[in-house]
Protein backbone atom coordinates (compact mmCIF):
# COMPACT_ATOMS: atom_id res chain seq x y z
CA UNK A 1 0.00 0.00 0.00
CA UNK A 2 1.22 3.79 -1.05
CA UNK A 3 0.23 6.54 0.30
CA UNK A 4 1.33 9.52 -2.15
CA UNK A 5 1.28 13.34 0.20
CA UNK A 6 1.66 16.90 -1.96
CA UNK A 7 4.64 16.85 -4.00
CA UNK A 8 7.76 19.24 -2.96
CA UNK A 9 7.22 22.15 -5.37
CA UNK A 10 10.23 23.96 -3.49
CA UNK A 11 13.02 21.67 -4.95
CA UNK A 12 15.82 22.85 -7.03
CA UNK A 13 14.56 24.02 -10.47
CA UNK A 14 16.04 21.90 -13.22
CA UNK A 15 17.89 24.44 -15.56
CA UNK A 16 17.21 23.63 -19.09
CA UNK A 17 19.59 25.06 -22.11
CA UNK A 18 17.10 27.01 -24.66
CA UNK A 19 16.19 25.11 -27.73
CA UNK A 20 16.49 26.16 -31.12
CA UNK A 21 13.56 27.80 -33.01
CA UNK A 22 11.90 24.21 -34.88
CA UNK A 23 10.61 24.20 -38.38
CA UNK A 24 6.73 23.07 -38.44
CA UNK A 25 6.30 20.82 -41.20
CA UNK A 26 3.10 22.67 -43.84
CA UNK A 27 0.04 20.66 -42.50
CA UNK A 28 0.76 22.22 -39.42
CA UNK A 29 -0.40 25.06 -37.81
CA UNK A 30 -0.34 27.20 -34.05
CA UNK A 31 -3.81 28.23 -33.10
CA UNK A 32 -4.53 30.75 -30.80
CA UNK A 33 -6.56 29.22 -27.73
CA UNK A 34 -9.20 30.96 -26.41
CA UNK A 35 -10.60 30.89 -22.90
CA UNK A 36 -14.44 31.42 -22.64
CA UNK A 37 -15.41 34.06 -21.00
CA UNK A 38 -17.29 32.22 -18.13
CA UNK A 39 -13.90 31.34 -16.46
CA UNK A 40 -11.99 34.39 -16.29
CA UNK A 41 -12.69 34.54 -12.75
CA UNK A 42 -10.89 35.41 -9.06
CA UNK A 43 -8.38 32.95 -7.45
CA UNK A 44 -10.91 32.81 -4.82
CA UNK A 45 -14.31 31.63 -7.13
CA UNK A 46 -12.52 29.20 -9.44
CA UNK A 47 -13.44 25.84 -9.33
CA UNK A 48 -11.75 23.43 -7.39
CA UNK A 49 -9.49 20.66 -8.87
CA UNK A 50 -8.83 17.38 -6.68
CA UNK A 51 -5.48 16.59 -8.68
CA UNK A 52 -4.61 12.64 -7.52
CA UNK A 53 -0.98 12.63 -8.25
CA UNK A 54 0.72 8.96 -8.73
CA UNK A 55 2.91 10.61 -11.39
CA UNK A 56 5.34 8.57 -10.42
CA UNK A 57 3.64 4.94 -10.21
CA UNK A 58 3.17 2.33 -12.85
CA UNK A 59 -0.93 1.51 -12.53
CA UNK A 60 -2.13 -1.03 -14.35
CA UNK A 61 -4.72 0.66 -17.37
CA UNK A 62 -7.62 -2.01 -16.49
CA UNK A 63 -7.26 -0.48 -12.56
CA UNK A 64 -6.80 3.50 -13.95
CA UNK A 65 -9.72 3.06 -16.47
CA UNK A 66 -12.28 1.55 -13.99
CA UNK A 67 -11.56 3.93 -11.64
CA UNK A 68 -12.53 6.91 -13.70
CA UNK A 69 -15.39 5.32 -14.70
CA UNK A 70 -16.17 4.46 -11.12
CA UNK A 71 -15.86 8.74 -10.64
CA UNK A 72 -17.81 9.42 -13.28
CA UNK A 73 -21.15 7.71 -12.16
CA UNK A 74 -20.49 9.28 -8.67
CA UNK A 75 -20.23 13.26 -10.59
CA UNK A 76 -23.30 11.91 -12.29
CA UNK A 77 -25.26 11.40 -9.20
CA UNK A 78 -23.89 14.59 -7.43
CA UNK A 79 -25.37 16.49 -10.84
CA UNK A 80 -28.62 14.95 -10.23
CA UNK A 81 -28.45 16.73 -6.39
CA UNK A 82 -27.16 20.00 -7.76
CA UNK A 83 -23.49 18.65 -5.46
CA UNK A 84 -21.14 18.79 -8.36
CA UNK A 85 -18.90 21.19 -6.59
CA UNK A 86 -15.52 19.94 -8.18
CA UNK A 87 -13.52 18.61 -10.46
CA UNK A 88 -10.88 15.91 -10.88
CA UNK A 89 -7.81 14.95 -12.69
CA UNK A 90 -5.74 11.97 -12.33
CA UNK A 91 -1.95 12.10 -13.17
CA UNK A 92 -0.08 8.53 -13.40
CA UNK A 93 2.01 6.28 -15.94
CA UNK A 94 1.15 2.74 -17.22
CA UNK A 95 3.06 -0.28 -17.53
CA UNK A 96 3.19 -1.17 -21.34
CA UNK A 97 -0.14 -1.68 -22.78
CA UNK A 98 -2.12 -0.80 -26.27
CA UNK A 99 -5.52 0.79 -26.46
CA UNK A 100 -8.00 1.45 -28.97
CA UNK A 101 -10.71 4.03 -29.83
CA UNK A 102 -14.37 3.69 -30.97
CA UNK A 103 -13.17 4.01 -34.14
CA UNK A 104 -10.05 2.26 -33.82
CA UNK A 105 -8.87 0.14 -36.90
CA UNK A 106 -7.59 -3.61 -35.73
CA UNK A 107 -5.52 -3.90 -38.75
CA UNK A 108 -3.37 -0.83 -37.14
CA UNK A 109 -2.22 -3.19 -34.65
CA UNK A 110 -0.27 -5.15 -36.93
CA UNK A 111 -0.95 -8.41 -35.31
CA UNK A 112 -0.84 -7.58 -31.67
CA UNK A 113 -3.24 -9.71 -30.26
CA UNK A 114 -3.35 -8.45 -25.98
CA UNK A 115 -4.88 -4.59 -26.27
CA UNK A 116 -7.63 -2.68 -24.99
CA UNK A 117 -10.75 -1.67 -26.73
CA UNK A 118 -11.83 1.70 -24.73
CA UNK A 119 -14.75 4.14 -25.58
CA UNK A 120 -12.51 7.03 -26.15
CA UNK A 121 -12.38 9.10 -29.33
CA UNK A 122 -9.46 8.12 -31.31
CA UNK A 123 -6.93 5.76 -32.59
CA UNK A 124 -4.55 3.28 -31.43
CA UNK A 125 -1.77 4.30 -29.15
CA UNK A 126 0.63 3.12 -26.85
CA UNK A 127 1.20 3.36 -22.90
CA UNK A 128 4.08 3.06 -21.46
CA UNK A 129 6.75 4.43 -18.77
CA UNK A 130 8.52 7.24 -19.07
CA UNK A 131 4.80 8.93 -20.27
CA UNK A 132 2.95 10.71 -18.19
CA UNK A 133 -1.08 10.28 -18.58
CA UNK A 134 -3.33 12.63 -17.54
CA UNK A 135 -7.20 12.03 -16.68
CA UNK A 136 -9.02 14.90 -16.46
CA UNK A 137 -12.71 14.44 -15.03
CA UNK A 138 -14.41 17.89 -15.82
CA UNK A 139 -17.87 18.78 -15.72
CA UNK A 140 -17.93 20.73 -18.85
CA UNK A 141 -21.23 22.70 -17.50
CA UNK A 142 -18.75 24.91 -15.82
CA UNK A 143 -16.11 25.20 -18.73
CA UNK A 144 -17.19 25.11 -22.32
CA UNK A 145 -19.94 22.68 -23.50
CA UNK A 146 -17.98 22.02 -26.58
CA UNK A 147 -15.73 18.88 -27.16
CA UNK A 148 -13.91 20.40 -29.84
CA UNK A 149 -13.25 23.40 -27.39
CA UNK A 150 -12.15 20.53 -24.89
CA UNK A 151 -9.89 19.07 -27.28
CA UNK A 152 -8.21 22.49 -28.07
CA UNK A 153 -7.61 22.99 -24.41
CA UNK A 154 -5.47 19.79 -23.67
CA UNK A 155 -3.57 20.65 -26.79
CA UNK A 156 -2.85 23.84 -25.27
CA UNK A 157 -1.89 22.56 -21.80
CA UNK A 158 0.77 20.48 -23.43
CA UNK A 159 1.93 22.87 -25.91
CA UNK A 160 2.56 25.36 -23.07
CA UNK A 161 4.76 22.92 -21.28
CA UNK A 162 6.98 22.59 -23.71
CA UNK A 163 7.37 25.85 -24.81
CA UNK A 164 7.35 27.95 -20.86
CA UNK A 165 9.29 24.67 -19.81
CA UNK A 166 11.79 23.63 -22.58
CA UNK A 167 11.82 26.64 -24.78
CA UNK A 168 10.78 24.15 -27.41
CA UNK A 169 8.14 25.32 -30.40
CA UNK A 170 5.22 23.03 -30.78
CA UNK A 171 2.60 22.84 -32.84
CA UNK A 172 -1.51 21.30 -34.02
CA UNK A 173 -1.50 19.51 -37.83
CA UNK A 174 -4.91 20.48 -39.59
CA UNK A 175 -7.15 17.42 -39.44
CA UNK A 176 -5.72 15.75 -36.58
CA UNK A 177 -5.63 15.91 -32.52
CA UNK A 178 -2.59 16.14 -30.46
CA UNK A 179 0.55 18.04 -30.11
CA UNK A 180 3.29 18.05 -32.86
CA UNK A 181 6.73 19.05 -32.53
CA UNK A 182 8.40 19.64 -36.34
CA UNK A 183 6.62 16.02 -37.66
CA UNK A 184 6.95 14.25 -34.40
CA UNK A 185 4.06 13.78 -32.32
CA UNK A 186 4.76 14.06 -28.32
CA UNK A 187 1.06 13.71 -27.11
CA UNK A 188 -1.75 11.81 -27.64
CA UNK A 189 -5.05 12.45 -26.62
CA UNK A 190 -8.44 10.74 -26.87
CA UNK A 191 -11.63 11.86 -24.59
CA UNK A 192 -14.97 10.42 -23.75
CA UNK A 193 -18.07 12.75 -22.11
CA UNK A 194 -20.72 11.16 -20.19
CA UNK A 195 -23.37 13.95 -19.68
CA UNK A 196 -20.43 16.24 -20.17
CA UNK A 197 -18.39 14.28 -17.93
CA UNK A 198 -15.05 13.95 -19.24
CA UNK A 199 -12.60 10.89 -18.95
CA UNK A 200 -9.82 8.91 -20.40
CA UNK A 201 -7.51 11.84 -21.73
CA UNK A 202 -3.93 13.16 -22.55
CA UNK A 203 -0.42 11.41 -23.03
CA UNK A 204 2.29 13.02 -23.10
CA UNK A 205 5.72 10.59 -23.87
CA UNK A 206 8.33 12.53 -21.87
CA UNK A 207 11.65 9.50 -21.66
CA UNK A 208 9.38 7.12 -22.94
CA UNK A 209 10.97 4.04 -25.12
CA UNK A 210 9.50 4.46 -28.59
CA UNK A 211 10.21 1.35 -30.15
CA UNK A 212 6.75 -0.34 -28.78
CA UNK A 213 5.08 2.47 -31.03
CA UNK A 214 6.54 0.66 -34.29
CA UNK A 215 4.65 -2.15 -34.05
CA UNK A 216 1.75 -0.17 -34.39
CA UNK A 217 0.18 2.47 -37.10
CA UNK A 218 0.13 5.57 -34.05
CA UNK A 219 -2.87 7.34 -34.02
CA UNK A 220 -3.61 6.08 -37.48
CA UNK A 221 -1.35 8.00 -38.90
CA UNK A 222 0.41 5.95 -41.88
CA UNK A 223 4.21 6.76 -41.83
CA UNK A 224 3.44 9.00 -38.27
CA UNK A 225 6.55 9.58 -36.68
CA UNK A 226 6.55 9.82 -32.30
CA UNK A 227 9.04 11.87 -30.51
CA UNK A 228 9.46 12.64 -26.72
CA UNK A 229 10.34 15.10 -24.91
CA UNK A 230 13.71 13.58 -23.61
CA UNK A 231 14.62 12.84 -27.37
CA UNK A 232 13.97 16.20 -28.58
CA UNK A 233 16.20 18.04 -26.27
CA UNK A 234 18.83 15.74 -26.78
CA UNK A 235 18.86 16.41 -30.33
CA UNK A 236 18.87 20.31 -29.58
CA UNK A 237 21.03 20.28 -26.91
CA UNK A 238 23.54 17.32 -27.09
CA UNK A 239 24.27 16.23 -23.91
CA UNK A 240 21.41 17.25 -21.35
CA UNK A 241 22.20 17.08 -17.43
CA UNK A 242 19.22 15.55 -15.65
CA UNK A 243 18.06 12.39 -14.68
CA UNK A 244 14.70 10.52 -16.27
CA UNK A 245 12.71 11.38 -12.60
CA UNK A 246 13.75 14.87 -12.73
CA UNK A 247 12.72 15.33 -16.30
CA UNK A 248 9.53 13.51 -15.56
CA UNK A 249 8.42 15.84 -11.82
CA UNK A 250 9.35 18.43 -13.76
CA UNK A 251 7.23 17.64 -16.60
CA UNK A 252 4.29 16.71 -13.94
CA UNK A 253 4.72 20.08 -12.17
CA UNK A 254 4.23 22.30 -15.89
CA UNK A 255 1.28 20.17 -16.35
CA UNK A 256 -0.67 20.97 -13.44
CA UNK A 257 0.40 24.43 -13.53
CA UNK A 258 -0.56 24.68 -17.03
CA UNK A 259 -3.84 22.76 -16.79
CA UNK A 260 -4.72 24.87 -13.61
CA UNK A 261 -4.35 28.10 -16.24
CA UNK A 262 -5.84 26.96 -19.02
CA UNK A 263 -9.11 25.57 -17.32
CA UNK A 264 -9.19 28.43 -14.27
CA UNK A 265 -9.06 25.54 -11.39
CA UNK A 266 -7.44 25.76 -8.15
CA UNK A 267 -5.74 22.49 -7.15
CA UNK A 268 -6.20 20.87 -4.48
CA UNK A 269 -3.25 17.58 -3.94
CA UNK A 270 -5.10 14.15 -3.02
CA UNK A 271 -3.62 12.01 -1.44
CA UNK A 272 -4.14 8.21 -2.79
CA UNK A 273 -3.62 4.49 -1.91
CA UNK A 274 -2.74 2.38 -4.77
CA UNK A 275 -5.03 -0.49 -2.92
CA UNK A 276 -7.96 2.02 -3.84
CA UNK A 277 -7.06 1.95 -7.10
CA UNK A 278 -6.79 -1.22 -7.72
CA UNK A 279 -10.39 -2.20 -6.30
CA UNK A 280 -11.91 -2.95 -9.72
CA UNK A 281 -10.65 -4.60 -12.67
CA UNK A 282 -11.29 -5.54 -16.23
CA UNK A 283 -9.59 -8.11 -18.25
CA UNK A 284 -7.69 -6.81 -21.84
CA UNK A 285 -9.66 -7.84 -25.19
CA UNK A 286 -7.94 -10.86 -26.73
CA UNK A 287 -8.83 -11.63 -30.23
Amino acid sequence: MISVTNPNFGSTPIHITSISSRRSSPSSHVSIFKSPQAILMTHHQKRRCDVFDIHNELVPYADAWSWQKSIVEERKKLIDKNEDFCDSVIILQHPPVYTLGTGSSEGHLNEIKDFYRTERGGEVTYHGPGQLVMYPILNLRYHTMDLHWYLRALEEVVMRVLSSTFSIKASRHTGFTGVWVGDQKVAAIGVRASKWITFHGVSVNVTTDLTPFKRIVPCGIQDGQVGSIKELLHEDCGEVHYTDYELVSTTYESLIEEFSKVFQVKLCIKPIFMAEVSEKKTSPMTV
